[in-house]
């Protein structure tokens, strides 16, 4: 019976022994994050925005006088020439009114002459001929602003281009200024993008654009900047222009879509790159934990977050981090502040799986 208690109290002794390590394990045990490396903002950032490619000239044609349409001399998408006739209106009306206006132009124009002639021979007053002379200068206007009403009834491309679609047809009567055609230009095509405000007041960090098009995959298009609004529309956006740079490259048509890329340089001093899963928000203030190799220990230390990227990183500004430093990547929600940590290994590209 001795001998059974022994056995009993031994085998006891063993299990609170086993417990009691265990415990002292489990409480002792190194959590493993994931780390990477502070990088210095020393290469150029970029924005995308999705743009639309634009004709160089679209503009609307129009009579400047009123009348009925004569004729419409191209269709829709036809190809024409700088100073080709487009469409022209019934003259009668202008040529009516110009040989009225000319044949009043030539007896007024015969009157003044005889009286100048006459004053020059001392033979006619001042007054009368100031009347001569000032009633002549308002027939020849006259006279050439019926001429060019005459000549208004005919429209002319006034670059090489193409037809966009016409509006009216013949015999219909029309308004001045009433489109009749619409027109696009052979000029290189624009591109235009809408800019939200935080990016409109930083434009002046933005040195070269670029564009790519879905339907010709591996092209790119370098831009050149036009011009930007300065007057915000009804959705808080800045129309942005840009020129396209084709080249040999193939022209895209007017109303394609494209993605534009904007690079630019940032202005903060000492601006640094960290992945944005390594910032910890606390009480307002957002902290990296920079990891020390020799304790295996980390440390929180404040950081401004300038801006996150497109690219999973954010810039930063910190007296306390310097580019270089190793920082906690994942893992910051599960320790805190002088833990001692185990940071996983970086995957190898030639060594997937750790297997060499």
């Amino acid at each position: 019976m001795r001998i059974f208690n022994s056995i009993l109290t031994n085998l006891c002794l063993i299990c609170l022994i086993a417990s009691c390590s265990d415990g002292a394990q489990k409480t002792t045990q190194i959590p493993s994050v994931k780390v990477d490396t502070v990088v210095a903002n020393g290469q150029k950032s970029y924005l995308q925005f999705p743009g639309r490619v634009k004709a160089a000239q679209d503009i609307y044609l129009a009579f400047r006088v009123s009348g009925t349409i004569q004729k419409i001399l191209v269709n829709d998408g036809a190809s024409v020439r700088k100073g080709q006739l487009l469409a022209a209106m019934d003259p009668s009306d202008y040529e009516v009114q110009l040989a009225a206006t000319e044949a009043k132009y030539k007896q007024v124009k015969a009157e003044a002459e005889r009286v100048i002639a006459l004053y020059n021979d001392g033979g006619s007053t001042p007054n009368d001929y100031d009347k001569a002379t000032f009633g002549l200068k308002q027939m020849e206007a006259l006279y050439q602003h019926h001429k060019d009403e005459l000549a208004y009834t005919k429209i002319y491309a006034p670059f090489d281009g193409f037809i966009q679609k016409r509006f009216f047809e013949a015999h219909e009567t029309v308004g001045a200024g009433m489109p009749i055609l619409s027109m696009l230009g052979n000029g290189t095509p624009e591109v235009e993008i809408n800019l939200p405000a935080a990016e409109y007041i930083r434009r002046s960090q933005f040195c070269s654009y670029h564009c790519t098009f879905d339907i010709y995959p591996g092209k790119v298009y370098p831009l050149q900047l036009i011009g930007i609004t300065h007057k915000a529309n009804a959705n808080q956006l800045y129309s942005m222009r840009l020129r396209l740079e084709v080249g040999d490259l193939p022209v895209p048509s007017a109303g394609m879509n494209t993605m534009v890329s904007i690079f630019y340089t940032d202005g903060t001093d000492n601006s640094m790159l960290v992945p944005t899963t390594s910032l910890l928000h606390e009480n307002g203030q957002a902290s990296v934990y920079v990891y020390d190799a020799a304790s295996q220990t980390v440390t929180l230390r404040p950081i401004r977050a300038v801006r996150p990227l497109s690219n999973g990183t954010t810039l930063i500004t910190s007296d306390d981090v310097k580019a270089g430093d190793i920082i906690v990547s994942a893992g910051v929600h599960a320790i805190h502040n002088g833990d001692k940590v185990r940071p996983i290994a970086p995957v190898s590209n030639t060594n997937i799986g750790g297997l060499l």
